[in-house]
């Protein structure tokens, strides 16, 4: 692989960096709410679709409902509400198809530095444009002046592995499942799937049911989840879009969903004792008579203090009921030859050993940020919004829910973002910025007390404990607070300087 350096610039008003669901939401509202604005998308990757396009291990699926996951502009066609990963790669390849998006899209384009100069009032990427028919990667320069970063919190990489002991004594296949193989063969073969998070619980049922099934699927948990069990197609929505047609049947279901999904949220935190009682009764419903749901299915923390996991139509109480899976809870002491030994002396013996042990989190891809000079470290910017940052001019991000579907909070950001830009033009300034109080409080921004969000403590920015600092994880708090006024005194604005504009309005460097 050789390297070039490109010395032509070129310049866009927006660059969206990233086109997984948050990117491409973010240039179908841009492009058609901005119409005077250049813009741009950056993909590091072969292909758009971002996770649902990386991951690639069996059954990978959405955990939240494509009524509130998919785009508000967009309505979900399928019957299944709860939606296998090619699905959800169609459905954005026809939001790119319907929003004429192409022609924005520049894939194999890896951002690996951000520069803004305050004097030019302008960021300038550094990008690497990979060609992997003539083995050239080309370094180009682009300037924007606005960032909008939708790349996802966590490394595309490389996924998070504890170092177990004995590991290299293991004569099976240790696989990540961010890092798939095509073609893995599990059939008629034991597997062991270390970790209880949504990961495990999809693959689970999937390697242990169809053609190719798995012989035995033993997963093994340190702690275990709340898993609770909804229909894969919800019916009511069905009925919805055949009485008010396509458009308003996606309309209301959302509606319903977003206050459904809400409800259970809030209820689940307000009253933990009866949430804990309700799930393990539906949990008992679905187990194996006899089975120690005490033991294997009651965290020792309240339901929403992690993520609770989703099981499509029961399917993974199903295989666990049928024999072809189990779970067993316990602590890893080493691996051996033939498998794993536990701290309570078993040997789970297995072929395949999948570690679904999380992420690493990340966010820009880990690029250097640099401002005027100095870099800065995002672990100390201040959130303002969600999605702004203290200290760092003109750059948006795109972080979701955790306790909801992640685009519900993205439609609100690119919203808020739009009215920023046309007040910004309105009032004739090209430069905005959060400035956080010196010694304000904060705490992280992920209110979760799950593995990769404490892991994740010292790279990702803070929140406030007030808003506009506070990130909020309710859609309808969000809704009022950024369609509400723009701008409020913690927003520093600078006035705009003249610039030279070329034909198609794109902008010139400064002069």
């Amino acid at each position: 692989m050789t390297t070039e350096v490109l010395d032509a610039v070129e310049e866009f008003d927006v660059v969206i960096i990233g086109a997984g669901i948050s990117g491409i939401g973010a240039a179908s509202y841009f492009s058609r709410e901005l119409p005077g604005k250049s813009l741009l998308v950056l993909e590091g990757r072969d292909n758009i679709g971002g996770t649902w396009d990386l991951f690639r291990y069996p059954g990978i699926r959405s955990d939240s409902d494509l009524h509130t996951f998919g785009y508000e502009f967009k309505p979900w066609r399928h019957e299944a509400a709860i939606a296998d990963a090619p699905l959800i790669r169609d459905y954005l390849r026809e939001t790119v198809a319907e929003n004429q998006l192409e022609p924005l899209i520049r894939l194999r384009h890896r951002v690996v530095r951000a520069e803004w100069s305050s004097d030019d009032r302008r960021w300038t990427l550094k990008v690497e444009a990979a060609d992997p028919a003539g083995g050239v990667t080309a370094t180009k320069t682009i300037r924007a002046g606005w960032v909008f970063a939708a790349t996802g919190y966590y490394r595309y990489d490389e996924g998070f592995s504890p170092q177990f002991p004995g590991r290299d004594d293991f004569e099976g296949t240790i696989v990540h499942p961010q890092h798939w193989p095509e073609d893995l063969d599990y059939s008629g073969k034991k597997v062991v799937v270390i970790g209880s998070g949504a990961t495990a619980i999809t693959l689970v049922p999937a390697m242990a049911t169809g053609p190719g099934a798995a012989r035995h699927v033993t997963m093994l948990q340190r702690t275990p989840t709340y898993v609770l069990a909804l229909p894969r197609v919800d019916g009511l929505a069905l009925a919805l879009t055949k009485a008010l047609g396509e458009e308003r049947g996606y309309a209301v279901t959302r509606f319903k969903n977003i206050w459904f999904d809400r409800a259970v949220v809030k209820g689940l935190r307000t009253f933990p004792k009866a949430g804990r009682r309700l799930i393990r009764r539906e949990n008992l419903k679905r187990l194996p008579k006899g089975f120690d749901v005490d033991k294997h299915f009651n965290p020792p923390y309240d339901p929403w203090d992690q993520r609770l996991c989703l099981a499509p139509d029961g399917d993974f109480f199903d295989v666990i009921k049928k024999g072809s899976a189990s779970v067993v809870t316990d602590t890893i002491t080493r691996f051996s030859r033939r498998g794993i030994v536990l701290s309570s002396g078993e040997e789970l013996e297995a072929d395949i050993v999948v570690t679904a042990t999380g992420l690493n989190l990340q966010l820009f891809g880990g690029m250097p940020i640099v401002v005027d000079g100095s870099q800065v470290d995002v672990a100390d910017a201040v959130c303002y919004r969600g999605m702004l940052l203290s200290g760092i001019p003109n750059w948006a991000m795109a972080i979701g829910y955790t306790t909801s579907s992640w685009t519900l909070k993205v439609s609100l950001m690119c919203r808020y973002f739009i009215d920023l830009v046309r007040h910004m033009d309105a009032h004739g300034y090209d430069r905005v910025v959060p400035v956080a109080q010196p010694g304000m409080e904060c705490r992280p921004v992920m209110d979760l007390k799950a593995g990769y969000a404490r892991r994740g403590e010292q790279v990702l920015p803070k929140q406030g404990l007030e808003k506009p600092w506070r990130m909020a994880m309710s859609y309808p708090e969000d809704a009022k607070a950024l369609r509400g006024p723009v701008a409020d005194d913690n927003l520093e604005f600078g006035a705009a300087r003249p610039v030279a504009h070329l034909p198609g309005g794109r902008r010139a460097t400064r002069v």
